[in-house]
């Protein structure tokens, strides 16, 4: 196959630029330090008691594991269908209103933040399996690292640029005469228009999908269960794929912990200002950018899975050195080496997996298991993070916890890369 035009290429990557600004600007910076200031360290809800670092990642936790329970089918449905991309629009509508809803979230509305946060979450999470299943129909393998970095690396900038403009209204706010709670409310309100804005690009230049079946015998999710077996079938066949499934799922439980907590932990654990906070998640994206295009580049000479055997491997010095951290200074060296092996990781996942995955028009199907991989895997993570600090009531212990994840997962890949050369003798 032939890597489609640079308009349609340039059009799927600016969807990262639309919605990354919802995973650093809300789950990673503003958000989580606005719900612990605004919430007690002990507080309510639905009638039991949570520590609130410890609520901030269960609702995480719920809104990824419904995700993962809906999208299988649901990718099938869109396979069959060949309606991928209403169903991106759909999780894009979702997840930006709920996010500017978040505007309205204050200390007496626990209930309206948390549903809105879950929700804006599940928007987020739930449009990444139609987004990223475009990658194997617009590229050639040979360009799918290239074009996975590339969507990645507008995602951090795009994601910079408003943190950069959150910032400011921070810093500006008391001078405009606003209380101190209204510029982050307004940084809230933003990031859904421009989620919603840039994505209506991505839906503007990306081709529509053709259904697999041409006639349709049954109803969408008869159809859908027909088509997510058929799948399944294969992948069993596919003994790389399985194996780097089995790898990424357990090294994405302390990866995409990490990303999500790491704000929480400097906040609450080392007491950081906030100001210093966002200034760090800032530069870990800038940082993210270039680790996304060096590890596209180091694939290109040593291979994909080799490279990922050598990340893994830094992220399990990270987690050793965040249980052992104790100054602020340790957190941003620590917080830039975290930038630098994220982008990497991430970018270079996803176009693995559409290496492994074989010639089909079932993509998004494809797709899903690797989605419901990062899922399942998010909520275990999350959950385990979450479970150890309410129980220790110490975040270091949930950090060290999760080098059991990297180690287990840097096995599944060592084993990846032996069946692949043994494959290819």
């Amino acid at each position: 196959m032939k890597t489609a035009s640079k308009k349609v290429i340039n059009g799927w990557a600016m969807y990262d630029w639309a919605n990354s600004v919802y995973n650093l600007v809300i789950t990673t910076t503003f958000f989580p330090i606005y719900f612990l200031a605004v919430t007690k360290e002990h507080v309510s809800f639905l009638g039991m008691n949570f520590v609130n670092s410890a609520l901030y990642n269960y609702t995480m936790a719920a809104a990824y594991l419904l995700v993962a329970i809906s999208s299988p089918i649901l990718s099938s449905i869109a396979d069959t269908r060949g309606n991928k991309k209403n169903f991106l629009r759909f999780f894009t509508i979702l997840g930006s209103l709920s996010c500017s809803a978040l505007f309205l979230f204050n200390g007496d509305r626990l209930l309206l933040g948390v549903v809105c946060f879950m929700l804006s979450t599940i928007g987020y999470c739930g449009g990444l399996v139609f987004y990223n299943s475009y990658l194997p129909e617009i590229a050639a393998p040979e360009d799918r690292d290239r074009i996975s970095a590339r969507g990645f690396s507008m995602g951090y900038i795009g994601s910079v640029l408003l943190q950069i403009l959150g910032f400011g209204l921070v810093m500006l706010g008391p001078k405009l005469g606003m209380d101190e709670s209204l510029p982050v409310r307004i940084t809230f309100l933003l990031v859904g228009i421009w989620w919603f804005g840039f994505a209506l690009i991505t839906f503007a230049r990306l081709p529509n999908s053709i259904g697999t079946v041409a006639k349709h015998s049954g109803g969408a999710l008869t159809e859908g269960f027909t088509e997510l077996r058929k799948v399944y079938a294969q992948v069993k066949q596919l003994p790389v794929l399985k194996r780097f499934l089995r790898g990424f799922f357990f090294y994405s439980m302390g990866v995409q912990t990490v990303m999500m907590a790491a704000t929480i932990f400097g906040s609450k654990v080392l007491h950081l200002e906030a100001q210093m906070l966002i200034i760090t998640v800032v530069i870990i994206q800038v940082v993210a950018i270039a680790g996304a295009w060096s590890m596209a580049r180091l694939s290109t000479r040593f291979g994909n899975l080799r490279v990922l055997i050598g990340v893994i491997l830094l992220w399990i010095g990270i987690c050793v050195a965040g249980y052992k951290m104790q100054t602020a200074m340790h957190f941003y060296l620590l917080a830039t080496a975290v930038g630098l092996v994220m982008g990497g990781i991430q970018s270079l996942s996803r176009s693995t997996y559409a290496k492994l995955m074989p010639e089909t028009p079932d993509t998004t199907s494809f797709f899903s298991y690797y989605d419901v991989t990062e899922k399942l895997s998010i909520v275990i993570g999350m959950f385990s993070f979450a479970y150890i600090d309410d129980l220790t009531e110490d975040m270091r212990n949930s950090v060290l916890a999760l080098v059991v994840f990297f180690v287990i997962g840097l096995m599944w890949i060592i084993s990846a890369l032996r069946k692949q050369k043994q494959l290819a003798q």
